[in-house]
């Protein structure tokens, strides 16, 4: 359960033509604090979700403990079962900052890059991770993200210095088109793989192919690139050896 009563100040909840329920905006209440907590309280759902499990992946088990959010990016479909792979908004969001943090190229503001690897997937604390399988087009995906953000920098921050900074990072990510926004968008490319092939790890190789097509060789900055070429070296080398292991 949120933390956020969503349903004593919103709007009413909508959905779309693919069936998917939306969260209700929040309604202000023209007191700067309350609304300001509504904000605060509600980045709980970054992390916070329930999810049902198919007894087909009683092996998730040891690892639910520590995912907290459910992806809908990372449901996958194998053997005519739904495998659902867990991971979490904020983790996804934390370690993409602290790969900023590495960044060795004197041209990037990497505070800036930080900042919007925090801020970049925010919109998803309100309208959820919207994936390709649910039939909702890329301009209804923004417009719902765009409308959310705005919820958040004006209805709960009140358009405060810290709202307009918060929601001017977003728009940049989104715009793509400064370095530090192609530089983050990598990070986030190269954050996903290294999910895949830490559960291929766990569970089982070569289950995520998908996930390593769709990021790693659309990645364009130098250092980026090569972490991405040591990732794949990495998975090569994890192969190779289950390969060599001689069966039970």
């Amino acid at each position: 359960m949120d933390s956020f009563d969503s349903t004593t100040n919103s709007t009413e909840s909508s959905s779309t033509s693919s069936g998917r329920p939306f969260l209700p905006l929040y309604v202000p209440t023209g007191e700067v604090s309350k609304d300001r907590l509504a904000f605060i309280h509600i980045l709980e759902r970054l992390k916070v979700r329930l999810l049902r499990i198919r007894k087909y992946l009683t092996y998730l088990t040891k690892i639910n403990d520590r995912l907290k959010n459910a992806r809908d990016g990372w449901t996958i479909r194998q053997d005519n079962e739904v495998a659902l792979f867990l991971r979490s908004i904020s983790d996804h969001m934390y370690r993409m900052a602290v790969l900023a943090m590495l960044s060795d190229d004197p041209s990037l503001d990497v505070s800036k890059c930080v900042m919007m690897a925090l801020v970049h997937d925010l919109a998803e604390a309100h309208v959820g991770d919207i994936a390709p399988r649910e039939g909702i087009s890329k301009s209804e995906k923004h417009r719902r993200e765009k409308e959310a953000m705005k919820n958040f920098a004006t209805d709960m921050l009140h358009d405060s210095p810290a709202a307009q900074r918060i929601e001017a990072l977003w728009k940049e990510y989104e715009d793509g088109v400064t370095p530090e926004a192609k530089f983050v968008k990598d990070l986030d490319k190269f954050e996903m793989a290294s999910q895949a092939l830490e559960y291929e790890r766990d569970h089982g190789p070569k289950t995520l192919q998908q996930f390593f097509d769709s990021s790693i060789p659309k990645l364009s900055h130098p250092q980026v690139k090569q972490w991405g070429a040591d990732l794949l070296a990495e998975r090569e080398h994890m192969n190779q050896a289950l390969d060599s292991k001689p069966s039970s």
